[in-house]
């Protein structure tokens, strides 16, 4: 494979710079989860690279989509009268999910514990944070799935992208103030995610048919969490962030062009991926969901990846994420009719290649950064020790 040198020499410098700069301020996360997470760490080897445990983590992740892909593809498995996902799958999502949330939370400490910090391992993990949200909402969303008591595969669309907005308001927020102030919704939802599959295990995914109370379903209940998180915390606490910044003159741009440069990307493949399930002429999202998902939450990743190496360098951030390009092409492609009785070869193929193109460029990134810091990705090795 021929790798590409994709950070830029001024992004190198940036990155030799860069101190990382964070405010976790959620009581759950404060009280609950760092006093377990200090306990867990102390348990881990020294030699045990932190790069190795968020990877670890994320790969359970999806290994979770990946079981309940097998079960339940098109999301039919939960409702009425199918054949459901057994239970063993059930506590193992729980598992997975909560172990997933435990090494994502001691990969930085076992960092600070071995002396071995670099921003690449601050990229690495929220890289990998970038893509993990597409593999926890459609392995969510398993539970409730499509049927009468259930969610539309449209509505879980629009859920995955306020899934998708509320992580990367996080890092414009960075981007513009040089702090990442961590979403208070991440840790509750982590927590509440990992519950409901050890529930579900146990007492079936039938329990999720009744109202919680009077006539409101539990998938109601769901949703309007989801979007209240966005809309009522994250979103607010953004903006009283980057204005505070503003108002003490802290902020890092000063036109408001070049602090919603960030958003530019994200926008736009949120216009193209509506635009292709509302105009498809072979109704791709109601064919295939889960593939659809995928490649949304891999094309958001690679765009978000982006937006991290520039606010951690402290460069301008691209208004145009080249993917986008032959994004574009395909998706006028699709909605023009022409390919009708193709269309769902070419979303397979389109996803192969998003996902390609993203790997592709993970690991240049990983092994340039690696080489431009001596160090090992995965080793707490030197490369002149050996």
């Amino acid at each position: 494979m021929v790798f590409h040198d994709y950070v830029t020499q001024e992004q190198l410098s940036g990155f030799d710079k860069y101190k990382y700069s964070a405010v976790d301020s959620n009581p759950l996360s404060i009280y609950v989860m760092h006093p377990f997470w200090n306990t867990v760490v102390k348990v881990l080897p020294t030699w045990l690279a932190p790069n190795l445990i968020t990877f670890t983590g994320f790969m359970f992740l999806v290994f979770t989509f990946s079981l309940l892909s097998f079960y339940d593809f098109d999301f039919y498995a939960s409702g009425h009268g199918s054949p459901h996902v057994p239970s063993w799958v059930w506590i193992a999502a729980g598992l997975f999910n909560f172990l997933a949330y435990t090494l994502d939370g001691v990969d930085g400490k076992q960092a600070r514990r071995t002396n071995s910090s670099t921003p690449l391992g601050e990229l690495f993990d929220h890289g990998l944070d970038s893509w993990a949200c597409v593999f926890f909402v459609a392995a969510v969303y398993s539970v409730f799935g499509r049927g009468e008591t259930g969610v539309s595969v449209e509505t879980l669309y629009y859920l995955l992208w306020v899934v998708l907005f509320s992580f990367i308001l996080s890092h414009w927020e960075k981007y513009n103030t040089g702090i990442l102030f961590l979403p208070w919704g991440y840790d509750l939802s982590q927590v509440t995610i990992s519950v409901v599959y050890i529930i579900t295990a146990v007492v079936g995914v039938d329990t999720w048919y009744k109202p919680v109370i009077w006539n409101i379903q539990y998938r109601d209940f769901f949703t309007v969490m989801i979007v209240a998180c966005l809309f009522v915390v994250t979103l607010p606490m953004s903006l009283y962030n980057v204005f505070k910044a503003y108002r003490n003159n802290t902020l890092k741009h000063s036109s408001v062009y070049e602090a919603l440069l960030p958003v530019f990307s994200p926008a736009l493949l949120f216009v193209l991926s509506t635009l292709w399930i509302s105009l498809s002429p072979a109704n791709i999202v109601q064919m295939h969901p889960r593939v659809f998902y995928l490649m949304v939450g891999t094309a958001f990743s690679n765009v978000t990846c982006k937006l991290i190496v520039c606010q951690m360098s402290n460069t301008r951030c691209k208004p145009l994420t080249l993917l986008l390009l032959p994004m574009t092409a395909v998706v006028m492609l699709v909605i023009s009719g022409t390919m009708k009785h193709s269309e769902t070869v070419i979303l397979y193929i389109w996803t192969a290649f998003v996902l390609l193109v993203h790997i592709h460029y993970g690991v240049s990134v990983v092994r340039q950064l690696s080489g431009h810091f001596k160090i090992y990705a995965f080793s707490l090795k030197k490369p002149n020790s050996d």
